[in-house]
């Protein structure tokens, strides 16, 4: 019995709020072969509905056609949708990949740092297709497993788990193509430090104790190609989506009018050609302000 797969499937059962839970089913409708709809994010933590949602959607086959080409290569699939439930309309960015790359992704087996990192937080597993749910269970706790290997070799040696997951942070975030605001690991952990513990806790009793001087030094060997590679391997998905990113102009129209005050009107035009029409609805957008 694993100490840790045990943690993590009763962390993936927590009940979720039911608009959430909605979305999450009529995901499980509209994408074809799914299998999974994990649910994670900020507002797993916050319950702050007014903000985009952040599902992850596995499915059983890549897309069909040239964009399933892409998907195999560069996952995930990035996109936008949004649901009325209860007099409100709910808004989610949605990632989608194969369960399978997830699980290799989850357990570390290429030099993505994305998966990994992103699912040794807490989420939420809401939906799951017959005979998915403990996949999904088994993917989690790869990735659980996976970062808190990485945090051993990267933290403080014999630092406390909260050192530990700090060190981890500061290092993907590194290595990724992200803008974080300085001190985002601490909003991480501090939310619920107790929860980080249990995790290097579980971890630690599964692999027999604290890793060993030589198994660190393998482990950060292995992070090398990774720090590498992240800010390549992100900046070619950011390409990526730029051609592939389903629902961009009503996304992109969203987060205007929510920054800015400025209603976007998404014309067709516009939502098939969203890179092409940038240019016209930011200076729309400058107009609009400049006059206010």
């Amino acid at each position: 019995m694993s100490r840790l797969r045990d943690l993590v499937a009763a962390e993936l059962s927590v009940s979720t709020p039911a608009p959430i839970t909605a979305f999450a089913e009529h995901l499980a409708t509209i994408f074809p072969d799914a299998r999974a709809v994990l649910f994670y994010g900020s507002i797993l933590r916050t319950g702050d509905l007014s903000g985009v949602l952040d599902y992850y959607v596995l499915t059983e086959n890549p897309p069909k056609g040239w964009r399933g080409f892409f998907t195999r290569i560069l996952w995930p699939d990035v996109s936008y949708h949004e649901l009325s439930h209860g007099g409100e309309v709910l808004r989610a960015k949605v990632a989608s990949m194969t369960l399978s790359q997830f699980r290799k992704a989850a357990g570390g087996g290429d030099y993505d740092t994305t998966i990994w990192a992103r699912f040794v937080q807490p989420c939420a597993l809401i939906w799951a297709a017959d005979g998915a749910r403990e996949t999904v269970i088994d993917a989690v706790t790869d990735a659980c497993r996976t970062a808190a290997r990485y945090a051993q070799a990267l933290g403080p040696v014999g630092g406390a788990p909260q050192d530990l997951w700090t060190a981890l942070f500061q290092e993907t975030y590194k290595a990724e193509l992200r803008v974080e605001k300085a001190g985002r690991e601490v909003s991480i952990l501090t939310f619920d430090p107790g929860r980080y513990d249990r995790v290097m806790q579980a971890v630690q009793a599964d692999q027999g104790g604290v890793l060993g001087e030589g198994e660190r030094t393998r482990v950060r060997k292995a992070w090398t190609p990774r720090r590498l590679l992240g800010k390549p391997l992100n900046a070619a998905r950011l390409m990526k989506a730029s051609f592939t990113f389903q629902g961009a102009a009503r996304y992109a129209a969203w987060k205007i009018e929510r920054h800015t005050g400025v209603a976007v009107e998404v014309t067709p035009w516009r939502e098939r050609h969203p890179i092409l029409a940038a240019p016209g609805v930011l200076l729309k957008v400058w107009k609009s302000r400049r006059r206010a």
